[in-house]
């Protein structure tokens, strides 16, 4: 047996705006989505999610539910797709046992599809004696993707594939950011899941609406975003955290955030973060707080009273690995 993991991720700056072409800053955090790949002796493809309760065998076009029914072949597919593109890349005309299991939250906004597909194309490649390179993990894993958001901006699968700290740009790929110190989070999850699909279009309706306004706010967008990068590798805590403030006050004017997450917002605010923000693609899911490493406790627990279960996130300087 093959096990491998992939990270989650946090975007810090420009989520929304990466679909517009500008600048991303997103980071892989110490939560991570884990899949083990066995050889079958027949050649259907078996797939088990423990976190979901889903479980069920593809052969070539044919999905036999073992549990979830339906709902199982939907949820399942994008990693059938991710294996199936391994085992279209080594030829082989073999059977694999999946099985995957993830401590990230999901529809949160923290790339959890995105980590399963990474996990699952570096096990069975493995599994397969398939030698991938970092590009072709990422590409099997967008691929994958793709059944779940449609046409994705790419920042998950990135994230998951190389880990670190990214500057993301849809149109020129991304660049390692050099972040030496620590960047102390507090994730705080609304419980509300999402479709980022519905999400984008309520800005892209905006825009729609009022183009020469949520132009100019993407732009600034841009700025913050570059600004936040110098932050970022300087370790000016302080000068980020006021970013991260200035980045969700655009987020509100497109339209991105809702009550719940404003209120878990301004509870971190309240009680003393840097800076905090929602994550991902707003109305609800996430948001993160960017606290001094003697406030984090104190900031978790305030995000609770508001009604937010939290973890402390680190950052993740590994993707997508074997782990035995």
């Amino acid at each position: 047996m093959i096990v491998a993991s992939a990270p989650a991720k946090i975007i810090l700056f420009g989520e929304h705006f990466v679909v517009y072409g500008e600048p991303a800053i997103v980071l892989a955090i110490d939560k991570r989505a884990r899949a083990s790949a066995e050889l079958r002796t027949d050649k259907r493809i078996y797939i088990n999610s423990v976190d979901l309760g889903l479980s069920g065998s593809f052969m070539e076009e044919q999905f036999q539910p073992e549990l979830g029914g339906e709902e199982a072949r939907t949820k399942l597919e994008p990693i059938k797709i991710a294996t199936q593109k391994v085992l279209h890349f080594s030829k082989k005309q073999v059977g694999v046992s999946i099985e995957v299991e993830s401590s990230i939250p999901v529809a949160a906004g923290l790339g959890s599809s995105a980590a399963v597909a990474a996990a699952v194309v570096v096990a069975v490649s493995r599994l397969l004696d398939a030698k991938l390179s970092k590009e072709e993990v990422f590409r099997f894993a967008y691929e994958a993707e793709c059944f779940v958001h449609g046409t994705p901006s790419g920042i998950d699968p990135t994230i998951s594939t190389y880990g670190g700290v990214l500057l993301f740009q849809r149109d020129r790929g991304f660049k390692s950011l050099n972040v030496e110190g620590d960047i102390p989070l507090v994730v705080g999850d609304t419980g509300m899941e999402r479709s980022t699909g519905e999400q984008v279009a309520i800005v892209r309706e905006r825009r729609k609406h009022f183009p020469s306004i949520i132009d100019h706010v993407i732009k600034t967008g841009r700025e913050v975003a570059l600004k936040a990068a110098k932050a970022l590798e300087t370790g000016d805590l302080n000068a980020l955290g006021e970013l991260m403030n200035i980045n969700h006050a655009l987020l509100c004017a497109v339209g991105a955030s809702n009550e719940p997450l404003e209120r878990l917002v301004y509870a971190a605010r309240k009680t003393g973060a840097l800076g905090a923000k929602l994550t991902g693609a707003g109305g609800g899911g996430c948001m993160v707080a960017l606290c001094l490493p003697e406030k984090l406790e104190k900031v978790a627990e305030a995000i609770k009273r508001a009604g937010g279960t939290t973890f402390i996130a680190r950052k993740s300087s590994e993707g997508a690995k074997i782990e035995s």
